[in-house]
């Protein structure tokens, strides 16, 4: 029986932050639903789970105080590591590289907010480190953006926006179900 290492779920940025009004309308409001099902199933198949967080680098960033504290859904569990981070990538300026290669690691799955912003960069520069990585539609979202003309774009345009520019280059798009059965195709998990 030949051995397998499990895919690693990254779980970005699912913080109390998101939920500040002044971000405007969002897509996707099951998102943190998705993403604590998917926890509980990396839980049961004792497959590993990093969690990331922003932190605001200026006194008057959204990343700060009680908004820096992760979301119910998402609240990490015993010894699951947390990685803070200061700018979009969680590649960048922390030892999450170095954490999924000293494991092993060649797969990960990623979930969390925003899709356009830290997910997104974060995926692209997984997929460019060599990491084959997944990325879970149904268990991200975003926010409806202003365009440089001033129009505003709506949530679920940008999210889809978002996906389509990883997709195949940079990331494998899945649903839940998709990743659920990624970490199942594991039977060291």
């Amino acid at each position: 029986m030949s051995w397998c290492a499990p895919p690693t779920l990254l779980v970005i940025d699912v913080q109390k932050a998101f939920d500040l009004p002044d971000w405007g309308p969002r897509n996707n409001p099951s998102a943190e639903e998705r993403i604590a099902a998917l926890l509980a199933h990396w839980r049961k198949r004792g497959a590993p789970i990093i969690h990331v967080r922003h932190r605001s680098v200026s006194a008057d960033g959204r990343f700060r105080g009680a908004q820096l504290e992760f979301k119910p859904e998402a609240t990490p569990r015993g010894v699951e590591p947390v990685i803070e981070k200061t700018v979009n990538s969680a590649f960048i300026g922390t030892d999450l590289e170095q954490r999924l290669r000293a494991t092993h690691v060649s797969e990960i799955v990623i979930v969390g907010l925003t899709t356009d912003h830290c997910c997104s960069t974060t995926a692209r520069m997984a997929g460019n480190l060599g990491f084959s990585t997944f990325v879970v539609a149904d268990a991200m979202a975003t926010f409806a953006r202003r365009a440089p003309d001033g129009a505003t774009i709506r949530a679920e345009t940008i999210h889809r926006t978002a996906l389509a520019s990883l997709m195949d280059e940079f990331a494998t798009i899945v649903d839940s179900n998709g990743a659920m059965a990624i970490v199942d195709g594991c039977p060291d998990a």
